[in-house]
């Protein structure tokens, strides 16, 4: 990334404001931090933009699978550590199938596929795409089996096959699709790479050693696909760490390009390719293609790759509404807490535990647990009044009675005034519900 000053030399020098900031030279000192974009200049030269570009571009390219929803983003980090700043989009998870399956092995491995399916404080993890292997060779049988996948599931593919002939129906097949092709290496590099530019689609580009890498990269190019992803061709998991750490650093500390990609890797069945996985999960890996990924271990695996890119600064939030718990009717207590997902699904379990029927009101507070809304003045007698009206609870309990937070004792008295409900005050901890919530009964 070029400096402020280098910048400057390029921009309009009009001081115009209309970027937003009052100067020329103040927009350069964002352009330097990634905080602005070049578009942000309505009177920017085409030679300026043309200048600027290359070098404003994220470390590491940014490369789409897929289309519409269902699309799979990879690339566009910027940062080597997470505590940096943050990740931006999360390790892909691939179910590999290949062409010597039947059609009821087929059927059945993309049933379990779509099995992988868990949810977690309110967000739903899942497997994100699936990777067509070819292992008859037969051209014929490998287009027939990736339309017939392409049919079963809406998903994104990755094709993966290291000849270009044999992939070539294939890849016609499902074109629109635009499928992530895998294979290219020194021998079939042309080949691979005249099919990715002719069907629009990104291309894999594997080599074990990263100078190789860099090299097919730079050819991969020069062939005219600029969307590519680097296998590294990692077998254990030191070749693993090693490389994709070579690779980040490259890209982001020396913005080296030729390693600006993002990573694809093959993970193996069993405990060393959990091992490989958890360890891509957390450095660096953009894809991650199983072999066979056995439930007890998804869910881990997806849990962590949740936690890491969650972006810190953004709570995760559910919706706020009116949720029935153990199944109430209009005698049932009226409840409320915040929308901060932690904090709702922890009085939810604990709802739950007690058996007893409630009505749980969730506020609107930004994502922000009990006391600090109510510190921050997002968690007001006000807003848990809009919010009961607005979810027509006072409709569905008649009992007249709302349970509030115990940290918020204080509002007790607004309470009653803003809604004309009786208010009692519930326990501290959420863990105190059951016993507080069955001696109301």
């Amino acid at each position: 990334m070029p400096t402020a000053i280098e910048i400057f030399k390029h921009l309009p020098k009009k001081n115009c404001g209309e970027c937003k900031y009052p100067t020329c030279l103040a927009f350069a000192m964002q352009l330097a931090n990634n905080k602005a974009k070049l578009e942000d200049c309505p009177y920017l030269s085409d030679e300026g933009r043309a200048a600027l570009a290359g070098s404003s571009a994220p470390p590491i390219r940014l490369v789409r699978v897929g289309g519409g929803e269902n699309a799979l983003e990879m690339g566009d980090e910027t940062e080597l550590y997470r505590h940096d700043k943050r990740f931006f989009h999360p390790t892909a998870f691939a179910l590999r199938v290949a062409d010597d399956l039947d059609s009821e092995g087929l059927e059945g491995r993309l049933a379990y596929a779509r099995s992988l399916c868990f949810e977690r404080v309110g967000q739903v993890l899942r497997m994100d795409a699936v990777e067509v292997e070819c292992r008859s060779g037969d051209p014929e049988r490998f287009a027939s089996f990736v339309r017939t996948v392409a049919e079963a599931i809406e998903w994104p593919l990755m094709l993966r096959c290291g000849d270009p002939a044999v992939m070539s129906a294939a890849v016609e097949m499902v074109k629109d699709r635009r499928p992530l092709l895998h294979g290219a290496s020194t021998a079939n590099l042309k080949g691979m790479a005249a099919l990715a530019k002719a069907a629009g689609c990104p291309l894999v580009v594997c080599a074990a050693d990263l100078e190789e890498l860099a090299d097919l990269a730079a050819s991969a190019r020069q062939e005219g696909v600029e969307d590519l992803v680097l296998d590294p061709l990692a077998t254990n998991l030191k070749e693993l760490l090693e490389r994709c750490t070579v690779i980040r650093r490259s890209a982001i500390r020396k913005t080296f390009r030729g390693l600006g990609y993002p990573i694809y890797l093959g993970i193996p069945e069993g405990r060393d390719g959990m091992l490989m996985a958890s360890t891509a999960v957390m450095k660096y890996g953009s894809l991650l293609s199983f072999e066979g990924l056995p439930a007890a271990n998804a869910l881990p695996l997806m849990v962590l790759r949740q936690n890491i890119y969650t972006d810190p600064q953004v709570p995760i939030q559910v919706r706020p509404d009116l949720y029935p718990v153990n199944n109430p009717g209009p005698e049932a207590p009226l409840l409320f807490t915040t929308n901060f997902s932690l904090t709702y699904f922890t009085v939810l379990s604990d709802i739950e535990k007690s058996k007893v029927p409630v009505w749980l009101q969730v506020v609107d507070t930004e994502g922000l647990s009990v006391l600090t809304a109510y510190s921050a003045g997002k968690l007001t007698a006000g807003s848990v009044q809009a919010a009961l009206e607005a979810s027509g609870a006072l409709q569905r309990s008649s009992k007249g009675v709302l349970v509030i937070p115990g940290m918020v004792a204080r509002m007790s008295v607004k309470l009653n005034d803003a809604t004309g409900l009786h208010i009692i005050v519930g326990p501290k901890e959420s863990s105190g519900l059951p016993k507080f919530l069955r001696s109301l009964e």
